[in-house]
């Protein structure tokens, strides 16, 4: 492999800042420090495309890439594809957009293990000849029967010693198509009385008529992932092998391969993998969610893959904040899904802008505002970015207010509109509540009220103040739209957990998804595009959704402002 033609970086000119400290790092630093690898530092990233990357796989690719990327290395984007009836092309698209969308870089370095499908086989005639694998008839019922425990030894296939030509021959004859499906396997010759079981003659090989979305019809045997992964990462010259844990009692197999075929070995490094309260990161049961129809499509804002993140509104640098912070260590945990919302909520403080919408509208009609007026109220942008400026908002004597900032019997502690208080429309006008208009069931449909004109941009020459200030909109400027409210997808902190002997469906949300229509936001928005950002102010942060478009916008909720009241009203019930 080529190496960085400036050379490696030493640890102090690694980046400016300096990477976040953890153990895979220090690994590096002092690999370099020894001049191990020649200095290089070369990662990957090794998706299998058989489903959508979610939040767990962000972590590996902000480790892989950040750490290349901090000591002048190289990582790659590698597609493990090695079991065609699970993959599918439409997952490799979706993997490529969404470690491109966090900030992965491979430049030309993208790469499938099927690209080394003829040097693994050669590599596996070159064990059969060595005698360290051959052709068995077990049935995979068979051979998991045989493998043993983990307190008792496996037995031997009765089929472990054939001779090396009848292997071949066996072998050249099942790449040759003459054998049906599962009637036979290559396996490793290894220890069946191994503590490791990965170690009990594993699978090298299977049989499956099945075509490939990039092979074709080429091939109808395949190398297992525990064959074909070390060996790509050898061809690749990959210098550091980062993994989650759960590969940490696989790596004497990985080792023993490239022993046996006297090639390069990387340096395999296992970390905890990212697991999130409320969230569930198996693409098995990820999968199952989409194809039951429990959610949308693998993009579902709900869900927890990177598509689904990015259509709520997540932005990469948000997630990768949380995986920089959260850290890597040895130890498998579980991190709570609001600490993820925390960083969200940081980043989008700073770069989303602010705007006013209504989602359950009440028409308040200002009765001395005079009749076909309309003013044009300054209004900031963001407060936390001066260079984004200000706006014009329309003002006029019929506006919207949120149904919840009204009530016409008042709690203790609510200082929102009610009848005859006083509260500040944010940018516009002090407002005093007269009376209510109700419909035949007694609820309030219209609130009327009186403004002081002496109070325009919401200050009162006299200095007297009031406790509430709400948002709000100008009825006949106001643009509507469909605003949909997500909430966790799951009601259980660990939906895997079936120690109660359920399923994890039956702790799927049915408030997960919420609906809105006939919402009512500020004309700003009529053009919003998708990739925008925004906070509603009082409400949270919000934005276009894939489907919305002009003259029907829709905008998913991204996460919700924390709010005081609501705190208050549930201590109260």
């Amino acid at each position: 492999m080529s190496t960085n033609p400036s050379g490696p970086a030493r640890p102090d000119e690694a980046s400016p800042a300096g990477g976040p400290s953890n153990f895979v790092r220090d690994i590096i630093i002092e690999d370099i420090g020894n001049g191990k690898n020649g200095g290089r530092v070369h990662t990957r990233f090794p998706p299998e495309p058989n489903g959508y990357l979610h939040i767990g796989h962000a972590k590996s690719i902000n480790l892989n890439f950040g750490l290349a990327r901090e000591f002048g290395g190289k990582c790659n984007l590698r597609f493990d594809d090695t079991n065609p009836e699970k993959e599918d092309i439409e997952y490799v698209e979706s993997i490529i957009e969404d470690a491109h969308w966090l900030g992965g870089d491979w430049e030309d370095r993208m790469f499938y293990a099927s690209d080394y499908f003829e040097q693994l086989y050669e590599w596996a005639v070159k064990l059969i000849k060595s005698g360290d694998a051959y052709v068995c008839d077990l049935s995979a019922a068979e051979v998991r029967e045989q493998r043993g425990t983990l307190t008792e030894p496996g037995q031997n296939s009765p089929y472990r010693n054939r001779s090396v030509e009848e292997n071949l021959d066996l072998f050249a004859r099942m790449r040759a198509g003459e054998f049906p499906d599962g009637s036979r396997t290559l396996r490793a010759k290894i220890d069946m009385a191994s503590p490791n079981l990965n170690l009990r003659d594993p699978l090298m090989y299977r049989i499956l008529h099945s075509e490939h979305h990039r092979t074709g019809n080429d091939w109808c045997i395949y190398p297992t992932y525990d064959y074909a992964h070390g060996q790509s990462d050898s061809i690749e010259g990959i210098t550091h092998s980062i993994c989650t844990l759960e590969f940490e009692d696989h790596r004497p197999l990985y080792d023993w391969f490239i022993e046996k075929l006297g090639i390069h070995h990387p340096q395999q490094i296992e970390f905890d993998r990212l697991n999130l309260t409320y969230t569930l990161l198996s693409k098995r049961k990820l999968l199952a969610l989409v194809q039951n129809g429990r959610v949308r499509g693998w993009d579902d804002p709900r869900m927890p893959t990177v598509s689904g993140l990015r259509r709520r509104g997540y932005t990469p640098e948000a997630i990768r904040t949380f995986c920089q912070n959260i850290g890597v260590s040895k130890t498998n945990g579980i991190i709570e899904l609001s600490l993820l919302e925390h960083y969200l909520r940081e980043d989008l403080n700073r770069r989303a802008l602010r705007v006013m919408a209504v989602l359950r509208p009440l028409r308040v009609v200002i009765d001395n505002y005079p009749e076909g007026r309309v003013e044009e109220m300054e209004a900031v942008n963001n407060p936390e970015d001066a260079s984004a400026g200000t706006r014009k908002v329309p003002f006029s004597k019929v506006l919207y207010i949120e149904q919840d900032d009204f009530r016409e019997d008042p709690p203790k502690q609510y200082y929102r509109l009610s009848p005859g208080r006083e509260v500040r429309l944010r940018y516009g006008y002090f407002i005093t509540c007269t009376g209510v208009v109700k419909d035949d069931a007694g609820r309030v449909v219209e609130v009327h009220c009186t403004y002081d004109p002496e109070t325009r941009g919401g200050n009162a020459p006299d200095g007297r103040k009031v406790k509430s200030t709400i948002h709000w909109v100008s009825a006949s400027h106001a643009v509507p739209a469909e605003v949909r409210l997500y909430e966790n997808l799951f009601t259980r902190e660990n939906p895997s957990d079936d120690s109660e002997g359920k399923q994890f469906t039956d702790y799927l949300n049915p408030n997960s998804l919420e609906v809105l229509t006939g919402c009512q936001i500020e004309p700003s928005l009529a053009g919003a595009a998708v990739g925008a950002r925004y906070q509603f102010e009082r409400l949270g942060y919000f934005c276009p959704d894939l489907e919305s478009k002009p003259g029907a916008l829709v905008f998913n909720r991204t996460v919700a402002l924390r709010d005081t009241w609501a705190k208050i009203e549930k201590k109260l019930k």
